[in-house]
């Protein structure tokens, strides 16, 4: 009987699948594990793009007026740009501001990368929903609330408002800390003038933002509280040195960065304790030491508008554009004027062709471009209508669950 037993024990042993072995199938006829792939699809796409195309899409535009015109049509046809932004000027109804949005993705079919369509849409003063649309509240009224919710429920509407239409990014919110009463261009833009209101009320606007898939751009990195000259103007310079900025400016944008932002949008502001040559929209030791480097940012990088007085007024725009991608800038914001437009284009491709700009910092911004696109699932799908009411009825009732918007916005 002992015998018998361990003759049946040898026999089970041998039959058992050996360790990496199927154990329902024939190991030579069964079915085999997939090969895991060791390429990145956007990669991949990378090398099949021009040089054309790459540089496109560092690119965000303005538009002329209230319609798709030759010059936003040979931004995409011909120069290949990876999106646009409306202004005041180009928003007239609802009806137009549809048909605009649905024409640019209409003709950006000739392309296989979609748009980023973006829109400067804060609340308050800086809003530029058509007037169908109930007034949203200003960040400083939201401030003076201080309610996590309601900031929450702000930045949903809005995400609501922009994805009515198609639109994909909002540059905002505004992270900068009001602390000079001087300040002639943020004012009532920001939450508050301390660190932790801005920080706690701006981290609910982004998320409510993100969680209508809208991408969320803070701005005005490393931020525009403190400055006395409006960058649409002149060149505001800040006397703040980098403990200065760690102990206050930049801690909203760090608690944004914990908590995923997607892109931050950098300003015009010479620092001269930092940098005592380039503003920080095209300065290395800004962008690519304290944002990229202290800063552990690996997000998409967007210059404040390349056609504000703080540039043109001194520098190149051909040449700023230039100096702000090397700088670490992902994507070069031109506002108005397509021979500005143009020009910045056409310099950015002779850098690349004369090594100016290498081909491995190129793909490295188009590279964190085509994520940010891939995770939003971005396309040019045209939308058929939009509906002004039924955001209305949203935020007519916020109005109703905080009295206090009532007195000091629907005026």
């Amino acid at each position: 009987m002992v015998l018998l037993i361990s003759m049946l024990i040898i026999l089970a042993g041998c039959s058992a699948a050996k360790p990496g072995e199927n154990q329902s199938e024939d190991k030579d006829n069964g079915p085999k594990p997939p090969v895991q792939s060791d390429t990145d699809p956007i990669q991949d796409q990378i090398k099949t793009m021009s040089l054309e195309e790459k540089v496109g899409q560092l690119v965000m535009a303005g538009i002329d007026g209230y319609e798709n015109d030759d010059h936003s049509k040979s931004l995409i046809e011909k120069y290949h740009v990876g999106g646009f932004i409306l202004l005041g000027q180009n928003i007239r109804d609802a009806g137009q501001m549809l048909n605009l949005v649905n024409s640019l993705k209409r003709t950006n079919g000739v392309n296989t990368i979609p748009l980023f369509l973006a829109i400067d849409e804060e609340g308050g003063r800086i809003s530029r929903v058509p007037e169908e649309f109930a007034k949203i509240p200003s960040c400083q009224t939201i401030g003076q609330i201080n309610n996590s919710q309601l900031s929450y429920q702000i930045g949903s509407i809005i995400g609501e408002e922009l994805k009515s239409f198609g639109l994909n990014m909002n540059f905002g919110p505004v992270l900068d800390i009001n602390s000079n009463p001087k300040n002639p261009v943020i004012g009532d833009r920001a939450f508050g003038s301390t660190a932790d209101i801005v920080t706690k009320l701006g981290l609910q606007t982004m998320l409510g933002l993100q969680a209508q898939n809208i991408i969320s751009v803070v701005k005005h990195f490393p931020g525009h509280g403190d400055t006395s000259v409006d960058s649409h103007v002149g060149l505001p310079m800040v006397e703040n040195d980098l403990t200065r900025l760690n102990n206050f400016e930049l801690l909203p944008f760090a608690a944004a960065i914990q908590n995923k932002v997607d892109v931050i949008m950098v300003a015009h502001i010479l620092l001269p304790r930092i940098d005592p040559v380039n503003p920080a929209s095209f300065s290395s030791a800004i962008i690519s030491e304290v944002l990229r480097t202290q800063m552990n940012f690996d997000g998409v990088v967007i210059t404040d508008d390349m056609t504000m007085g703080a540039i043109i007024k001194n520098y190149d725009i051909g040449e700023a554009a230039v100096k702000s991608i090397n700088a670490g800038s992902d994507i070069v914001l031109v506002c108005h004027d397509f021979d500005k437009e143009e020009a910045v284009i056409q310099a950015m491709q002779h850098a690349v062709e004369t090594g100016a700009i290498s081909m491995d910092r190129l793909d490295q911004s188009v590279y964190r471009v085509l994520k940010l696109k891939q995770k939003y699932n971005l396309s040019d799908s045209t939308v058929p209508s939009v509906d002004p009411d039924s955001i209305n009825e949203k935020i007519n009732a916020l109005y109703q669950s905080y009295p206090a918007l009532e007195d000091k916005t629907k005026k």
